[in-house]
């Protein structure tokens, strides 16, 4: 009787033995499990920021599209304005009596339709910062030079003496805010002589810089 009661405390004992480790092994896998809990929890807000990172990106992309977009068609439906002229084909021009305006016949590019090779003149289409630039040349001797007019006022006056006869040459250029239909020309005085053939020595240029 007492060898029945020995073993069975001695079972006792173990099942508490094997009961505790039990209770050890699952305060472990609570343990372990809370650490997956954290790291999952962990790699959930790193999912949850590279989503919203993703959409931040996304939205910056589909702003730098739409800018790009914008540019394009602010570029396309730009106004493009740029002319040149040679004075003429037939050699001298001048001299007369009184001033007169230069008539650049020759046309070479004319972008824009702003120049007008008939009269001579430049009108601006639209208010803005213009550029122009003129050379001319004579072969004589005696006195070669022109003004640049805007509208009525003349801006530039050039004036070269050629003293030795053969070619020679005067050049020029200017930056001007001009309105829209505003004029601007070159002009010969009076007694002034100059020269151009199918080489184009004279000419008149002109462009818009940018629209104001």
């Amino acid at each position: 009787m007492e060898s029945r009661l020995t073993d069975r405390h001695n079972g006792t004992s173990e099942l508490e033995v094997r009961l505790g480790v039990g209770e050890k092994q699952l305060e472990d896998l609570k343990t372990e499990n809370s650490g997956l809990e954290v790291r999952l929890s962990v790699n959930e807000k790193l999912l949850e920021d590279l989503k919203t990172e993703n959409t931040d990106f996304s939205f910056r992309l589909n702003e730098t599209d739409d800018s790009l977009h914008q540019l394009r068609n602010t570029n396309s439906g730009e106004l493009k304005v740029a002319f040149s002229a040679g004075l003429t084909d037939s050699g001298s021009v001048g001299p007369f009596n009184e001033e007169r305006t230069l008539i650049f016949s020759k046309t070479i590019t004319n972008i824009g339709q702003a120049y007008n090779q008939t009269a001579g003149v430049f009108t601006a289409p639209v208010r803005g910062l213009y550029f122009f630039s003129f050379t001319a040349a004579d072969y004589l001797k005696g006195y070669m030079g022109l003004y640049l007019y805007k509208n009525n006022r003349p801006i530039i006056f050039n004036l070269e003496l050629n003293d030795h006869g053969g070619y020679a040459s005067t050049s020029n250029g200017i930056a001007l805010q001009l309105d829209e239909g505003d004029i601007v020309r070159l002009s010969l005085p009076a007694s002034y002589r100059l020269y151009d053939d199918s080489r184009n020595f004279s000419i008149f240029s002109g462009f818009l810089l940018f629209p104001l």
